[in-house]
């Protein structure tokens, strides 16, 4: 187990055996417009806060309060696309191929947006929609297809630049609140997360580029969010009777929309922690060890 280490540090250098479960199985970027999916809104019951600037520092600290008691955290990272392509088909990509492809395309580019859902010890759940500021939409690299349909969705990039977070701030934030770290116990929750979890660490370390490999990015893994971390839509692959999508999944265990959502990265947060937690009483009875690490590919 690493140590928490705020703040943090200024590189990655964790180690662990090349066999570890996180990666397992292809990693592909997301296609054109997958990591905008739609989303079922939230519950009506669970609050969903959009930050901005001007309630950074009122939301931060009702964020802090609630991790106290943290039990589950789900992360969601709007971001422009995907800039490098392999070139080939992805089946002929090794794995350290697919992590190099990965890295390329998280270290070249910005995120947007980042959602973050918790859930309490208490079963109590709330979701914070971090609006970042950093990306310029006339001097950053970006598939445009896939800012055109954010934009389609309700999410105005250029607000994010004029009213967004500090990405630095966002990470401080994350780190003190205790929700970093090995130590917190916390399990940690995505959907077709290899490019959201990259996204985060990339957030959590003042923007620093991923590991090298692999091999230093599971032990980065393990680092920041400890042992904990699972991927809904992997778990879902092993569902047979599972439509594929978090969309679909949603509605196919019951949780329905209730509205028109405005929101995209908090929504899908959310949603993801939902599916999970009915994953995991429901189909999985409690026992889902085997799903930790194995983070599914876009």
């Amino acid at each position: 187990m690493f140590p928490i280490c705020p703040p943090p540090p200024p590189s990655f250098h964790g180690r662990v055996h090349p066999s570890a479960p996180f990666f397992h199985g292809r990693v592909h970027p997301p296609a054109p417009f997958s990591q905008a999916v739609q989303v079922p809104p939230p519950h009506a019951d669970v609050p969903v806060q959009p930050v901005w600037a001007w309630n950074f520092d009122q939301q931060s600290t009702i964020l802090r309060s609630f991790a106290a008691d943290a039990r589950f955290v789900a992360v969601n990272v709007q971001y422009p696309g995907v800039v490098h392509l392999p070139g080939k088909d992805h089946n002929a990509l090794t794995a350290e191929q697919r992590y190099a492809l990965l890295k390329a395309n998280v270290d070249a580019l910005k995120p947007l947006q980042v959602g973050i859902a918790v859930r309490d010890r208490h079963g109590m759940s709330r979701a914070w929609e971090f609006n970042l500021r950093e990306f310029r939409r006339l001097a950053d690299p970006h598939d445009v297809k896939s800012i055109a349909y954010l934009a389609g969705r309700g999410l105005d990039v250029d607000k994010l630049a004029q009213h967004g977070v500090d990405a630095l701030s966002l990470g401080a934030i994350l780190v003190s609140s205790g929700l970093i770290g090995p130590e917190s116990g916390l399990s940690w929750i995505t959907y077709t997360g290899a490019y959201h979890v990259a996204y985060l660490l990339k957030i959590v370390t003042g923007g620093d580029p991923l590991p090298p490999d692999m091999d230093k990015f599971v032990g980065a893994v393990r680092q920041f969010l400890g042992e904990q971390v699972y991927d809904v839509a992997r778990m879902a692959a092993d569902c047979p009777a599972l439509p594929v999508g978090l969309e679909r999944i949603s509605a196919h265990l019951g949780l329905h929309r209730h509205r028109a959502s405005p929101w995209l990265a908090a929504a899908a947060g959310l949603r993801a922690l939902l599916v999970f937690r009915k994953l995991e009483q429901g189909q999985f009875e409690g026992n889902v060890e085997r799903y930790k690490g194995l983070l599914q590919g876009m």
